[in-house]
């Protein structure tokens, strides 16, 4: 079995601080620091191509090996930006719309096909780490196990926020999440 963990990215500086690309501000530093000092080691670290993803990376410790052009999760007539917020189920409603085969669709698999190569790269029992974005984390964490529980899941990702998977034979076999509140309570 190898082992990819998916993260959201850290807190980021808002109003005329937040600059091109969204810099993470100094609790986003922290926050990033507090959860890389108890996850990996990683083989492989990869991120969104996005500023706020690999500072998000490098403030947990880690260096980054590969950046990666990552569409929106956030798909027009399908996915309104930050509406898995408002969501009851949010994983079961992505489910839903994802088993329609439209845009959404797509995202999701372009994603899945990233998460298994930045996976497929490490070695037999290894991990890697990968930092994404809201929205597009839980359509490819559905896409990545279509027969889950889905409605079981909880809420979206948060900032920090993650899932270790389970791959092999080239497919995502388990997940469980890990929330950063839990270790940031701030």
């Amino acid at each position: 079995m190898r082992w990819l963990d998916v993260r959201r990215h850290s807190l980021t500086k808002k109003g005329t601080t937040r600059g091109r690309g969204s810099h993470l501000s100094a609790d986003g530093v922290a926050l990033a620091r507090l959860v890389g000092s108890g996850i990996g080691p990683y083989e492989r670290v990869v991120t969104s191509s996005s500023p706020r993803a690999v500072e998000t990376a490098v403030a947990m410790g880690f260096a980054v090996d590969d950046t990666v052009e990552m569409p929106s999760g956030y798909v027009a007539d399908e996915i309104p930006r930050h509406a898995q917020w408002d969501w009851t189920e949010p994983y079961q409603q992505i489910a839903d719309i994802i088993r329609k085969g439209r845009a959404a669709a797509a995202v999701a698999e372009t994603h899945l096909a990233i998460w298994a190569d930045t996976v497929a790269g490490v070695a037999e029992g290894g991990s890697a780490l990968l930092i994404g974005h809201g929205g597009a984390i839980e359509l490819a964490l559905v896409a990545s196990l279509p027969d889950a529980a889905h409605q079981t899941w909880g809420t979206p990702l948060a900032h920090c926020d993650g899932a270790r998977l389970g791959f092999t034979d080239a497919h995502f076999v388990s997940v469980v999440f890990s929330r950063a509140s839990q270790t940031f309570p701030g």
